[in-house]
């Protein structure tokens, strides 16, 4: 009689634990803030519960030359191996070729991962995509068109990646007033 008064205790504590417990659809439920400015603002219930989503950089960036079609990889500090390079696959942001999208008076906004010590290779994103295979470092450096083609580097984590509006309105109003500058 004892073990069946316990085996009922525990069903009725895992039943009531279970049911207690509430997913979340798609992992995202919304709360809604108000800012100072009170607009409203959607935050994933996660990033309210203090848990941090990872998201991409926003890099906004100038070239001294167009480099539009160019892919990158990264150079050591010193410039002379690479350190960083994609895979023939890697060259693809959301589906497509990872261009850099064009923003207002000549600025770019990085769609694959540039930085400090990026460089120009002579392969065009397609070319690059249509290859067997991932060409070497050895072969890579060989096709560097230039080892210093940012003229402004800026990493821009204030403001939302996908919105080109608010990225151009930061470029109208001075992106040193709202991103760090990394050329410094």
């Amino acid at each position: 009689m004892k073990n069946k008064s316990v085996i009922i205790l525990l069903s009725v504590f895992i039943t009531v634990s279970l049911f207690s417990c509430k997913s979340h659809k798609n992992g995202e439920q919304h709360v809604n803030q108000k800012l100072s400015n009170s607009q409203p603002v959607k935050q994933s219930l996660a990033a309210a519960q203090g848990v941090v989503k990872i998201t991409a950089p926003v890099i906004i960036y100038k070239t001294n030359a167009d480099y539009y079609n160019n892919v990158s990889v990264i150079l050591s500090d010193d410039r002379k191996d690479i350190v960083s390079y994609p895979d023939i696959k890697d060259v693809y942001y959301n589906g497509q070729l990872a261009y850099p999208t064009r923003l207002e008076n000549g600025y770019l906004l990085d769609n694959r991962g540039i930085g400090k010590n990026v460089a120009f290779l002579s392969y065009t994103y397609d070319e690059y995509s249509k290859l067997v295979k991932t060409p070497s470092k050895e072969e890579l450096i060989t096709k560097i068109i230039s080892k210093e083609p940012l003229s402004e580097l800026y990493i821009c984590n204030k403001l939302p990646k996908k919105d080109i509006k608010v990225l151009n309105e930061a470029i109208k109003n001075g992106l040193s007033n709202v991103c760090e500058n990394l050329m410094k």
